[in-house]
C-alpha cells in the first residue's frame, strides 16, 4: 500500500475533508475545508468521492516523498507551482508520480490555501466521523510534521477523465464579498458603514476567523450585552472594539458578539483564499430593513 512521508509542512498542513456534521448541539463545529470548492475539484480530478480526505497546506513549503507504490495527485487552490521529482506542472490538475519521487509545493504568488489529493485519499484515522482537524478544539487528526506517515486508502474503479480543469486564478487585490445583513445588524449606529469602508485583512486571522482592521464600527449602545447565540460559519461578529471577525471553518459553535451580517454562501471559499494585509470590501446582497425602533433581545432558553 502506497504511503506519503511528510519532509515539510510549511507554516501549517492539516488534513481536512468535508467536516463533521450534526454535532453543534455537543459543542463540535462542522470544520472542513477552509476552501470547499478547491478540495472537492482537487478530489474530482483524481476520481476521488468529495468526501475523501486532502492535505490543505497554508502559505506552500510543503513536501513529502511517495512510498510503495505509484499515485496520482491534484493540487488545486492557490497556486504553488508545484512540483513531482523533476516536473513541474500546473494547478488544478493531475500528475502522476512514482514510487520514491518528492513532491514539493512552492509559496504561492497569490491565494492562501492550497490542496493536495490523492486518489485513494488520506486514510488516517477519522474522529467523530471525520479525517478533518479543528484548530479552535484540537479535534481529529494533529497537523502534519515531518516524518509523519499517511496511509494512502484504496481507490474506486472510476479514473480521471480530464487531465486539467479551467479555473480562474486567485487575485491577489481587492476583495469584493456579498453579505447577508443580520440579524443584529440594528445594535450598531451606522450598519452601512460595514459596506462603506475598505478593510483589510489581519495578520492575526485563522481558520477561527478571520479578523478585519479598519475604522471601528460604533455600537449603538456600548454597555448593552447580549446573551449567547448559535454561530454559523461566514456569520460577521463586531466585538467591543468594533473590528469585524468573519467566522470561519473553525468557529465556536455559539457566541456572544452581535452578528450584523453573514457572507452569502457563494463567497464562503473566497474568503478562504485572502491573504493577511489583502483589502476587503462588503456589500449587502439585498436592501437592509430599517426598524423603526430597536427591538428588545429575547433572552436564550
Amino acid at each position: 500500500m502506497a504511503t506519503l512521508e511528510i519532509l515539510r509542512t510549511g507554516p501549517l498542513a492539516i488534513v481536512q475533508d468535508l467536516g463533521r456534521v450534526g454535532l453543534a448541539h455537543l459543542g463540535v463545529a462542522r470544520s472542513g475545508a477552509a476552501d470547499r470548492r478547491s478540495h472537492t475539484l482537487a478530489n474530482r480530478l483524481v476520481a476521488n468521492p468529495d468526501d475523501r480526505a486532502t492535505i490543505e497546506v497554508t502559505l506552500g513549503g510543503f513536501a513529502a516523498r511517495v512510498r510503495g507504490g505509484d499515485v496520482d495527485i491534484a493540487v488545486t487552490g492557490a497556486d504553488t507551482h508545484a512540483i513531482a521529482g523533476s516536473t513541474m506542472f500546473g494547478a488544478n490538475s493531475i500528475q502522476h508520480v512514482r514510487d520514491g519521487e518528492v513532491i514539493s509545493l512552492g509559496v504561492p504568488e497569490s491565494g492562501l490555501r492550497s490542496y493536495l489529493a490523492i486518489r485513494g485519499g488520506i486514510d488516517v484515522l477519522p474522529v467523530l466521523g471525520s479525517r478533518s482537524y479543528d484548530v479552535l478544539s484540537g479535534i481529529g487528526p494533529l497537523p502534519l510534521q515531518p516524518a509523519d506517515v499517511l496511509p494512502i486508502g484504496e481507490h474506486t474503479e472510476d479514473y480521471p477523465e480530464l487531465e486539467q480543469a479551467p479555473v480562474a486564478a486567485i487575485a491577489n487585490q481587492l476583495v469584493d464579498l456579498l453579505v447577508v445583513p443580520g440579524p443584529r445588524d440594528d445594535w450598531l449606529a451606522d450598519a452601512d458603514a460595514l459596506v462603506h469602508t475598505v478593510w483589510t485583512a489581519s495578520d492575526r486571522s485563522d481558520r477561527v476567523g478571520m479578523r478585519l482592521q479598519g475604522r471601528p464600527l460604533a455600537h449603538r449602545d456600548p454597555g448593552r450585552q447580549l446573551s449567547s447565540e448559535g454561530a454559523t460559519r461566514g456569520a460577521i461578529q463586531v466585538p467591543p472594539n468594533g473590528l469585524p471577525v468573519i467566522l470561519g471553518p473553525d468557529h465556536p459553535v455559539t457566541g456572544g458578539y452581535p452578528v450584523v451580517g453573514v457572507i452569502a454562501d457563494r463567497d464562503i471559499d473566497v474568503v478562504a483564499q485572502v491573504r493577511p494585509g489583502q483589502p476587503v470590501r462588503l456589500h449587502w446582497s439585498r436592501p437592509r430593513s430599517i426598524p423603526t425602533s430597536v427591538p428588545t433581545p429575547v433572552a436564550a432558553e
